[in-house]
């Protein structure tokens, strides 16, 4: 099989990949899908194919006064992942999430709050740091009026933490992954979602990965890194283990707000099924 081939079997997988992912169509994801060009998930997945430098992953949408579990049980599935793989990740969140993950994880706090030092905070993380490439997964992503808001529409500015700047001010290749409109990388597709009831983000991204739920969107970026290696990477995935982690670090569902082993209101039952519909596309199961 030739190269060429090779590319357009990839791609063919990859558009299967993106429209399970929006095959519920929970928040309007399906009817932004038109708004970009497809092999999203192959594109994204390249970036992060033999990567072995250091990955920061964004996550932590605020809700109440803790944060949701959409975000987080993704992020930890391609930290996991990215670390088998040889890379070095790093979770980018905000308090109360990063103590309480600090124990586990590699962290870098970003403080919560007033914007006003966010581009310097940013700048000397990356100095720091010197990632090979940054990534969000279910955070907050600033508005045009430069506030965060929720999926009700209400002002959490003062509950976030930046992450827009990490994006924004890195050389280096970025991804986003989000699920309603509100996220990092929405910016992308702005004009796609003027039809949705949202306060939409206005941060871009270089690839822009849309899911049901944004932890599915993780799942489909390792079924791919999967597919290369040869080895079934979402086999090692058990979400309703990460689920219970986080429940008993003080997290909730993001849309009942209660502490409960849930995603966005969804059973993990769901996640599990398109994990197992995932498996079997890149014929891992």
């Amino acid at each position: 099989m030739n190269s060429a081939s090779i590319n357009d079997a990839q791609l063919q997988l990859s558009r299967q990949i993106e429209n399970v992912l929006v095959d519920r169509n929970l928040r309007g994801m399906k009817k932004v899908q038109p708004a970009l060009e497809p092999g999203y998930y192959l594109r994204a997945a390249q970036l992060l194919r033999d990567i072995k430098g250091t990955v920061l992953i964004g996550t932590g949408f605020p809700v109440v006064d803790t944060f949701e579990t959409d975000g987080p049980v993704g992020a930890i599935a391609l930290y996991d992942t990215l670390e088998y793989l040889g890379a070095e990740p790093v979770i980018v969140c905000g308090p109360p999430m990063s103590a309480a993950l600090a124990a586990d994880y590699r962290v870098h706090e970003i403080k919560v709050g007033p914007q006003g030092k966010c581009e310097i905070e940013a700048q000397q993380a990356l100095d720091q740091l010197k990632p090979s490439l940054v990534l969000s997964i279910e955070r907050p992503g600033q508005a045009e009026d430069g506030h965060y808001y929720n999926m009700r529409g209400e002002d959490i500015s003062p509950r976030a933490a930046c992450f827009d700047t990490f994006v924004k001010q890195c050389d280096c290749p970025t991804i986003a992954i989000g699920d309603g409109g509100n996220e990092i990388g929405m910016g992308n597709v702005k004009e796609a979602l003027r039809d949705l009831d949202i306060t939409a983000a206005a941060t871009q991204c270089d690839e822009l990965l849309i899911a049901d739920v944004s932890n599915w969107g993780a799942y489909g970026l390792i079924a791919l890194l999967g597919l290369w290696r040869n080895e079934d990477l979402l086999a090692r995935i058990e979400p309703l283990k990460i689920l219970d982690y986080l429940s008993r670090l003080g997290s909730v569902d993001g849309v009942t707000r209660l502490n409960e082993l849930t995603e966005d209101g969804l059973s993990p039952d769901e996640g599990e099924a398109v994990l197992l519909q995932l498996r079997k596309l890149v014929g891992m199961a």
